[in-house]
């Protein structure tokens, strides 16, 4: 536990940074003494869930993703008998995350491949204002996003944010396999 609040002390000392608000105007925001901040910010005390939920609503977030953001760093390199590969053969659909998501990064990255004929809808994004690159590796793509169709074909990158329905098609006559890199908003 002493691990953890060391790593929330440098995360909330670090937001209070990124804000550019001294200990002062801090404690003006959330009714905790600059003494208390200090100590909390240096590890020698540990915040209680009730100073840990002023301190998030000065921040704009929940008691959790402050915890969550205290997590390790995540590892710089991983390797490609480390990222997860999730197949539907349903559908004809391989996703390997190639970046997985972490609380202390914005970005991912998966690959994904499907087979000719395979064709996926989403009826709307997992997180609206989703950040989304789609780069083509190899092959042809059909892709539909917010209404707007689009034939992608190797070499081409499409950028967008996603506020609607979505759709893969792979016309064929070979598989197509492209990377996406997903920021959050």
């Amino acid at each position: 536990m002493r691990d953890l609040d060391a790593r929330l002390a440098r995360r909330l000392a670090a937001l209070r940074t990124e804000h550019g608000w001294s200990l002062d105007a801090l404690a003006g925001a959330t009714g905790i003494s600059r003494s208390t901040l200090s100590r909390i910010e240096r590890a020698e005390i540990s915040p209680t869930a009730a100073l840990l939920g002023s301190l998030g609503a000065a921040y704009g977030r929940t008691p959790s993703q402050l915890l969550a953001e205290a997590e390790p760093e995540p590892p710089r390199l991983v390797r490609a008998e480390d990222q997860d590969v999730w197949r539907d053969e349903a559908t004809g659909f391989d996703r390997r995350t190639v970046s997985p998501p972490h609380p202390s990064l914005r970005a991912e990255m998966v690959q994904g491949e499907l087979r000719p004929g395979a064709d996926i809808a989403y009826p709307e994004p997992p997180v609206p204002g989703l950040e989304q690159h789609v780069w083509i590796l190899s092959g042809e793509l059909h892709l539909t996003a917010d209404g707007t169709d689009h034939r992608l074909q190797e070499g081409d990158c499409l950028r967008f944010r996603l506020w609607g329905p979505t759709r893969f098609r792979c016309p064929g006559p070979d598989p197509v396999r492209y990377a996406v890199v997903l920021v959050r908003p």
